[in-house]
């Protein structure tokens, strides 16, 4: 009966260091990078560079429309504006193609690859004051992404491929529109796999420590992948909260009472 005893305990507590607790779901936590009541972060995002596949929307405006009309193929003003969705952008937007170059009308081919955004508005204005309209002319030049594009799988609430259009979208705000991460997901090791323009590199950034907000991988973007792994605890099967682990436990601690006694008795 001893043995038995043994077993029961050793199993109650492999069971039990298994629950789930504050620490492993809680996010942000201060694990000593924190020295005083408040926390001022300096962000480390740099201005995102355009890559190959991305989609722009360029939008140019003078006093005269109907001068920069040819130049705008999607309709940004009015009561539909808000209404775009991903595939009008798509047949409508500039894709980058393989050379890192968009086709803009009458000005052809211009190569975009590794620009900022506001490089890009530049870029576009000097050549449409250089080949179209006068120097004096009053032109406005805004070009956005597309969309900020991004796929999510592993422990959340609902995997998929998401879109969202904002300029800057934070790693929480992508796992929260994506159902945020599930109770048996890692906080600690989400991966964060990312497009460069000589391959994919996989970073690492725990959500669990306040630090995280200083990563330079805490904003996410454009084709960015988020993996969440699952906690080595849900493979045991244990419950999420403690009163499923003692359910579990209960019942196995019944198996082996039944089955000792059935023994005993042959």
């Amino acid at each position: 009966m001893k043995q038995y005893f043994l077993c029961y305990s050793l199993i109650i507590i492999v069971l039990c260091a298994s629950c789930i607790t504050n620490k492993d779901v809680v996010y942000f936590q201060d694990k000593g990078s924190v020295v005083t009541d408040s926390l001022q972060i300096k962000e480390l995002s740099k201005p995102y560079r355009v890559q190959v596949n991305d989609i722009l929307s360029i939008n140019v405006k003078a006093l005269d429309e109907e001068l920069v009309s040819i130049f705008n193929p999607v309709e940004t003003t009015g009561s539909n504006s808000s209404q775009q969705n991903q595939s009008s952008l798509y047949f409508n937007g500039f894709t980058v193609d393989l050379h890192g170059n968009i086709k803009f009308p009458i000005l052809g081919e211009i190569n975009v690859l590794g620009f900022t955004i506001k490089e890009i508005e530049e870029q576009v204005k000097t050549e449409l004051l250089n080949q179209y309209f006068k120097e004096t002319a009053e032109i406005f030049v805004t070009v956005k992404l597309a969309g900020l594009r991004y796929t999510v799988t592993g422990e959340v609430g609902g995997t998929g491929v998401y879109t969202l259009y904002q300029d800057r979208v934070n790693i929480i705000e992508a796992l929260a529109n994506a159902g945020d991460i599930k109770t048996t997901g890692d906080r600690t090791d989400v991966l964060i796999i990312r497009q460069y323009p000589d391959g994919q590199n996989i970073h690492h950034i725990d959500l669990t420590d306040i630090s995280a907000m200083k990563s330079p991988y805490y904003f996410i973007q454009p084709n960015d992948m988020i993996l969440v792994k699952p906690l080595k605890r849900k493979a045991i099967g244990t419950g999420e909260t403690a009163s499923q682990t003692v359910r579990t436990v209960a019942s196995i601690f019944s198996v082996l009472v039944s089955t000792y006694f059935l023994t005993k008795n042959l």
